[in-house]
């Protein structure tokens, strides 16, 4: 029988990196339900679009016993899901910057989740992080989706890594999730709504994309982003209606207002 690698514990704060960063520097924000999370005031600060993720992803594979989430960041997408997940669901997170593991080892702690969150530093490219094949029944990410030679790199490291390919692209995820998924998982995936890649990354790993939404950020714009889910199998596919975050009048719509509620959010749905 092959012998799994067993998880490894977030790395303990304080780090000598995030450490010499002044307290106020570091915010704690409201996640979801109870839930708090760790996040830098001017660094990358969890968005709609992980929460969106993370909502698709437990709408998809509700019952997900274990989650891998790449690229896990500070940890909200791969928390996010966990929240709503069951109870006894185990989440592992690879991420490659020091700054943000840090800071999402804060957030695991301050939640007492030491028990269910388990964590990887390194890059999700290399086997020697992520050496399971056929394991997770849910692999998650929201991988950059700006190329080195399309776009102006942020002086911040975190931002730069947030937005821009600078450790791999989304046929990177999706080769690492068709690897590590089981042969009955899903990768659900959060990427650019107007980009081709994430469509053929899909079909260059061999993968079946089997579900797509667009959102649309504001109703009169092009999609922002769109949420993507597939299989190893094939299988009929899912193009769901658009989500649309804010109408013509620039308000919150319902259905956004929803989500945000199931999500662990306050409940802001009119009466």
């Amino acid at each position: 029988m092959r012998r799994m690698p067993v998880p490894t514990p977030l790395p303990a704060p304080p780090n000598p990196e995030l450490h010499e960063l002044p307290d106020p520097e570091v915010t704690v924000d409201h996640l979801a339900g109870d839930w708090k999370i760790c996040q830098l005031r001017r660094g990358h600060r969890f968005s709609a679009d992980d929460m969106l993720t993370a909502w698709f992803a437990t709408d998809i594979a509700p019952t997900a016993t274990e989650q891998l989430d790449l690229g896990a960041g500070i940890g909200s997408v791969g928390l996010l899901s966990l929240w709503r997940l069951p109870p006894d669901t185990r989440l592992t997170m690879v991420e490659a910057q020091v700054l943000s593991a840090t800071l999402a080892a804060r957030t695991v702690a301050l939640n007492k989740l030491g028990h269910r969150v388990f964590g990887r530093r390194g890059d999700l490219r290399d086997d020697a992080v992520v050496p399971e094949t056929d394991h997770w029944p849910l692999v998650t990410g929201s991988p950059p989706y700006i190329p080195l030679d399309k776009g102006v790199c942020s002086p911040h490291p975190q931002r730069a890594g947030a937005r821009m390919e600078l450790r791999g692209t989304v046929a990177d995820y999706a080769r690492r999730a068709a690897r590590a998924m089981r042969p009955d998982g899903w990768f659900v995936f959060c990427f650019s709504g107007i980009d081709p890649r994430a469509e053929a990354a899909v079909a260059d790993a061999g993968l079946h994309l089997r579900v797509r939404q667009d959102v649309y950020f504001r109703a009169f714009l092009p999609p922002t982003v769109a949420l993507f889910a597939a299989t190893r199998s094939p299988g009929p596919r899912e193009d769901r209606p658009p989500l649309v975050i804010r109408d013509h009048g620039g308000g919150w719509t319902e259905p956004y207002l929803r989500i945000r509620s199931q999500m662990g959010g306050p409940n802001l749905l009119p009466p």
